[in-house]
């Protein structure tokens, strides 16, 4: 899955379209309101908020640019194309590390998704590719910075079910 295209669920689609939406809308008056209430307060190459809003501009314009990018590169996965059985994006993974035998459950989700707090890892983290395609039964070895990770896929299932 590395051929440039950001694979997501429908809902990780639509909340990025909601961000980039609000930050054109609403993100960008404010900024632009506060532009321009700064620039009346004198001199704007001495004017710190002038600066501090030029700047809130920039970040602001660079987001939008990014989100614009990753929508445009995304890809919405219908979970009935993928393969059953198999560790794949949307799909829950029940590992157990062979060196400690702790089991630990991760969704695997694209970027955009990721949350480790939540257990959701990115497919294209080492550990996410490191299991994508494998299944259930199946010894995977991980390299990842620190070394290499042994885990055993104990179970695979889809959202919800």
């Amino acid at each position: 899955m590395d051929d440039g295209l950001i694979y997501m669920s429908k809902e990780a689609y639509d909340k990025l379209q909601e961000q980039l939406t609000e930050l054109k809308t609403v993100k960008r008056k404010e900024i632009s309101i506060q532009l321009h209430e700064t620039r009346e307060h004198g001199d704007i190459g001495e004017n710190a908020e002038y600066e501090a809003a030029n700047e809130l501009k920039t970040f602001n314009e660079m987001r939008i640019r990014e989100l614009e990018d990753k929508l445009s590169r995304s890809r919405i996965v219908n979970e009935g194309e993928l393969p059953q059985g198999k560790a794949v994006l949307g799909t829950t993974v029940r590992i157990r590390d062979l060196d400690t035998k702790e089991e630990i459950d991760y969704t695997l989700v694209s970027e955009v998704e990721a949350d480790i707090a939540q257990d959701k890892i990115s497919v294209s983290s080492p550990v996410g590719k490191g299991l994508l395609g494998h299944a259930e039964g199946e010894k995977v070895e991980i390299k990842v910075p620190k070394g290499i990770l042994k885990y055993e896929i104990l179970k695979i299932s889809r959202a919800g079910k």
